[in-house]
């Protein structure tokens, strides 16, 4: 997919992805060794968006396997098309009689079976990014489902048999930590931990991803995220939130956060009755702007060095 590194930074820089050099190398590590990497971190870190960022710098196609409390073998795999195998029969009835076995192994193929995220992904004729998301959702049992494909790149069915990959895709599996994954699907894995970025972090992404944006203002919105993050809150914001956050400011022809636009930017900032009722206390959002421009000129002094550098790299 990539000749090196260097490439897979460009790469995730130009799909919009803040990455770091240690990040970069396991990525690159795990084209080349054709291993799964298991990223783990809590809601909201990136962990989804990695996979996406990946799958358009290496110009190739994501295939997404959403998972989900009660996930089963035929929603990830796929299943036999029984309606269509009863109109193949329906029109062979003539030569059922004389060719019952080639029949039978016709209707137990490829042919009649509609694939799911995990088989499309190993029967595409070029290499994709397959995102298994949420993987602590489902249970051991689905898990153990896993280690084959994982393993050996193939896929047992029942009737149908062993289906190898044609190609092996590039595996990304993400967790919010609601359960242990296990020992065997680790040892399979290269493991990255994702977390909420720190300010300078922060502000590196929202540079890339608000790219005309006022640098004062996307500076602004990295003090905001730092400080909601700060207040414990039942559902502090994502990255992505803090993304739309600064859109909206855009939208709405701000060059900063204002304390009298509180009621129309909560929806972007808190998102359970208990967040919003914290900060529509008196002077709870006033107190927010008021901590994040604590964070703001340390974002700003981040925004315009990178600025600077890639200044100098284009000039």
């Amino acid at each position: 997919m990539f000749s090196g590194p260097e490439e897979v930074a460009i790469g995730l820089r130009s799909a919009g992805y803040a990455t770091d050099p240690v990040l970069v190398q396991i990525i690159w590590l795990a084209t080349e060794m054709q291993k799964p990497i298991l990223i783990e971190g809590p809601p909201g870190t990136g962990k989804t968006f990695l996979a996406q960022a990946f799958a358009a710098a290496a110009r190739t196609d994501l295939i997404r396997l959403q998972c989900f409390e009660g996930i089963t073998e035929r929603q990830a795999i796929g299943s036999f098309d029984e309606a269509l195998q009863r109109l193949f029969l329906e029109t062979q009835a003539d030569v059922i009689d004389r060719q019952w076995e080639s029949l039978r192994s016709h209707l137990h193929s490829l042919d009649f079976f509609t694939h799911g995220p995990l088989l499309q992904a190993v029967l595409q004729p070029r290499r994709v990014v397959l995102l298994i998301d949420e993987l602590d959702k489902v249970d051991q049992k689905f898990e153990a489902l896993l280690l084959e494909i994982l393993s050996d790149w193939q896929i047992t069915i029942p009737k149908l048999g062993t289906v190898k990959a044609t190609t092996v895709p590039f595996v990304v599996m993400t967790s919010n930590q609601e359960r242990r994954l296990g020992d065997p699907l680790r040892r399979r894995s290269l493991y990255q931990r994702i977390e909420h970025p720190d300010v300078k972090k922060e502000a590196e992404i929202l540079d890339i991803r608000t790219a005309n944006a006022p640098l004062e203002l996307k500076a602004q919105a990295v003090g905001m995220a730092q400080a909601l993050r700060g207040y414990n809150l039942v559902k502090p914001p994502s990255i992505d939130e803090i993304v739309q956050f600064v859109r909206a400011l855009q939208l709405l022809g701000r060059t900063e956060v204002r304390v009298e636009d509180r009621d129309v930017l909560l929806p972007f900032l808190a998102k359970t009755e208990e967040d919003v009722k914290r900060l529509l206390l008196r002077d709870g959002f006033g107190s927010l702007v008021a901590t994040a421009r604590e964070y703001q000129e340390r974002a700003l002094a981040v925004m315009r060095d990178g600025k600077t550098i890639l200044e100098a790299q284009l000039s």
